[in-house]
């Protein structure tokens, strides 16, 4: 059974929001920046948070809903943080014609989480991705840059064992 969709809290350090507050300084006058400044403030924070694009909408002056619209358009940008272990499995045709859909599934329920989400603790974040250039091997999984192929849904309980 899936959870209620989770949120991992927001935890900036000061440091992180000195940095950011000095990319807007610094950008905030080009034409065009706001790219460069949601690039810049990925990087400091290794996803955009509401929290973060809330300083940079204070910063810039640009209204938080074409902030948003920018973030979420373009796939370069993550609104949820990623996990110390980052799954993603491969939904490309080769895997899911031999289950990873079902496997895809069944992360969702051990982990409670839905794609593209982490983990309350941080530990393990879940996504999808269309082709790893392994499908001699589907289905296919990797967790950081170990790869995991010719899985069954009984494999996950064994595989999520070894990060525990």
């Amino acid at each position: 059974m899936l959870s209620k969709k989770t949120t991992v809290p927001f935890r900036g350090t000061e440091e992180q929001e000195k940095a950011l507050l000095e990319v807007i300084a610094e950008l905030k006058d080009e034409k065009g920046a706001l790219m460069r400044i949601l690039q810049k403030a990925q990087d400091i924070y290794g996803y955009l948070p509401i929290e973060v694009q809330k300083m940079i909408s204070d910063g810039t002056g640009i209204p938080l809903e074409k902030i948003y619209g920018v973030a979420t358009f373009y796939s370069q940008f993550a609104l949820n943080p990623k996990g110390k272990y980052q799954i993603s499995v491969c939904l490309g045709t080769a895997c899911y014609v031999k289950g990873s859909g079902d496997i895809y599934n069944k992360l969702m329920e051990k982990l409670g989480i839905e794609g593209g989400e982490c983990t309350p603790d941080g530990k393990f974040s879940l996504d999808a991705c269309r082709c790893i250039g392994a499908c001699g091997l589907a289905p296919v999984i990797t967790i950081n840059d170990e790869v995991y192929g010719r899985l069954k849904v009984d494999d996950i309980d064994d595989i999520l064992a070894k990060y525990e």
